[in-house]
């Protein structure tokens, strides 16, 4: 079997092209892995610390699932039914804004099945909530976009619903409350779900095997040149 001189060429740049091309997107990809693989580490440093208070700048990058305690008062006639979709089934997210000073923070207070959507524990006066800093949810979820017109509620969209329940300086995050329980069962916090998709190591082993078969390619190609002479 014989190669023309400049197709042989050709397969030499296109085999030298791919080689570099995926071994740098598979060192790309090993990198990503451990930097996916710190960001976990903190993520969950920070889930199981002790509470602390709020910070005055929300970070989402350093804050997103810091564990925190915060003291005010709920403003439960302007509960926010967020549609939900959990382990125990679908339901609503209770979203209610707890007045902390001169701030206005947004706290899931918990999952309630949609048989209890208006009837779930409403507590007033001073409270304490621990819980987890989440970033907001904008727009709503994929195919499902929120209609603050309609107060229908597809991700926990923190500008939006703000301004539907006109509510000043508000957070521009919320917070996930703990599973302390409530009067009468619901709503059932603690529910937060921390995954991360980490499949940067499949990714890296793809592109290093198609590097090597790139490398086999120009083996190939070599020997061919060998035995033309």
């Amino acid at each position: 079997m014989t190669a023309a001189p400049g197709k042989r060429r050709f397969l030499i740049l296109l085999y030298l092209f791919g080689f570099v091309l995926f071994t740098s997107l598979g060192i790309w990809q090993v990198e990503r892995r451990a930097w996916k693989l710190d960001l976990i580490g903190r993520v969950e440093a920070r889930i199981h610390a002790a509470p602390v208070t709020v910070p005055e700048r929300f970070d989402a990058l350093e804050d997103e699932y810091r564990r925190v305690r915060v003291a005010g008062s709920f403003l439960p006639i302007r509960d926010t039914l967020v549609d939900a979709l959990t382990e125990r089934g679908a339901g609503f997210w209770v979203l209610t804004p707890l007045q902390t000073g001169g701030s206005v923070i947004l706290v899931n207070r918990g999952y309630v099945p949609a048989n209890r959507k208006t009837s779930y524990a409403r507590p007033a006066g001073p409270v304490v909530i621990t819980g987890l800093m989440r970033q907001s949810e904008p727009q709503g979820r994929f195919l499902r976009s929120n209609s603050p017109k309609d107060d229908r509620w597809y991700s926990r969209d923190v500008a939006a619903i703000a301004q539907r329940r006109g509510l000043p300086s508000v957070a521009p995050y919320f917070i996930d409350a703990d599973a302390s329980p409530n009067p009468g069962g619901y709503p059932v916090g603690g529910m937060t779900v921390v995954s991360f998709r980490n499949m940067h190591l499949v990714y890296a082993l793809t592109w290093f095997g198609l590097a090597a078969m790139c490398a086999a390619g120009l083996v190939m190609v070599r020997r061919l040149k060998a035995s033309d002479g």
